[in-house]
């Protein structure tokens, strides 16, 4: 298995690759010394590289230049490429799985000739996603330095030895696909070749280890609230959601605000609110009755697969696609970060929890997701690749 380290690639596979070793598969999974022991806790044997991406929480540490933000992967995919070489020359691997973002897996595949998968922690490419994304693929190719960044991807691809040597379709066009994301929240989800890519929904694991947590007798009803990790330097948004449902009758409001929030920041926090800098997510939400989310692929899957009706507060990448996604399936109401006032967030939250037809449909939504079959059925994909 080869990933890059950010949590939101390496978090959705930990499960499926808990159960392949599980089912005594050998698995090396390749990632920077920083996921050592997330890696290690799923029974895979750790292979070190050195990253060259901008790790940390900041996402203001990555570049906004379309080609610049390319060349940041490049240069991890050679650096990765190096440790590959020398890892696997005298231990073939019968089988390759890679993320989104693990080049030097899919190259590492074709010259071994042997079988690659994709896990893909959010959407896949769809029948003509390059003509509907043709803004995005010109930003590259015809920015500044983009000419040169092709053809340094594709001289590279020609001497690792990789079948496929079209740079875009290496890139963005697998063979196969392993879609760790529910259907429902795929762009374009009728135009996806289903021969290639095939839809498991969200792959949740033992998460004993996180913590569990119990809902207070007291709670009528449970809110849980969460911008994931990266963008909680958000005081005044956290103010209005006190401001909001602190003093809503028959709520218990769950806080969390990360590591880059000063809790003295919050103002006077009432009993029916709880703040903390990290939970349990999917133990919350297995309680709750509504979550205010920023519409990470992995809390909007968590969302649906809870049935639990969403306030979307996207703050960045595919979030916004997400609320939208979630809006139009009629489970959730989206305020951008400045329309976020405590009005309107409790005027969202009454609104979505008092309408059979939002529940009917997350009802729907859930049980759509959990038939995709999860785990288990990745886990059996992948071995279905093995003895081709």
């Amino acid at each position: 298995m080869v990933s890059i380290p950010a949590h939101g690639h390496v978090n959705p596979s930990l499960a499926v690759i808990t159960e392949l070793v599980a089912r005594g598969h050998r698995v090396s999974y390749v990632n920077d010394a920083s996921f050592r022991e997330t890696v290690e806790s799923t029974g895979a044997a750790f292979v070190p590289y050195p990253t060259t991406l901008p790790l940390g929480d900041d996402p203001n540490s990555w570049t906004d230049d379309p080609v610049g933000l390319q060349e940041l992967f490049l240069e991890d995919a050679l650096a990765m490429w190096t440790v590959l070489l020398a890892a696997f020359a005298d231990d073939r691997p019968d089988l390759v799985l890679t993320d989104i973002a693990g080049f030097a897996g899919r190259a590492l595949g074709e010259r071994l000739g042997v079988p690659v998968v994709q896990l893909s922690p959010t959407y896949v490419g769809w029948e003509g996603f390059e003509e509907d994304l043709a803004e995005v693929f010109e930003a590259i190719r015809n920015g500044k330095g983009g000419a040169e960044y092709y053809r340094r991807f594709a001289d590279w691809l020609a001497e690792a030895g990789a079948t496929e040597r079209d740079v875009d379709a290496f890139k963005a066009r697998p063979q196969r696909a392993i879609a760790l994301i529910p259907r429902a929240l795929q762009p374009n989800a009728d135009r996806v070749d289903e021969q290639r890519i095939t839809f498991v929904g969200p792959c949740f694991g033992d998460r004993g280890h996180q913590g569990e947590w119990r809902r207070p007798e007291s709670a009528e009803k449970v809110l849980l609230v969460s911008l994931g990790s990266a963008y909680t330097n958000q005081p005044a948004f956290y103010r209005a959601c006190v401001q909001a449902f602190g003093d809503l009758p028959g709520w218990h409001t769950v806080l969390q605000v990360g590591k880059h929030t000063d809790l003295a920041d919050l103002g006077e926090v009432p009993d029916t609110v709880e703040v903390h800098r990290w939970v349990p997510q999917l133990s919350v939400l297995a309680q709750a009755d509504a979550f205010v989310t920023h519409a990470g692929m992995g809390g909007s899957s968590e969302g649906l697969f809870h049935a639990v009706p969403m306030i979307a507060v996207p703050q960045g990448v595919d979030q916004f696609a997400n609320a939208d996604a979630l809006v139009a399936h009629g489970v959730a109401r989206r305020l951008d970060t400045d329309q976020a006032t405590p009005e309107a967030l409790r005027a969202a939250l009454l609104e979505l929890v008092g309408d059979p037809a939002v529940a009917e449909r997350l009802r729907e939504l859930s049980a759509a997701g959990r038939a995709e079959g999860g785990t288990a059925r990745a886990a059996d994909l992948i071995e279905a690749e093995l003895v081709k």
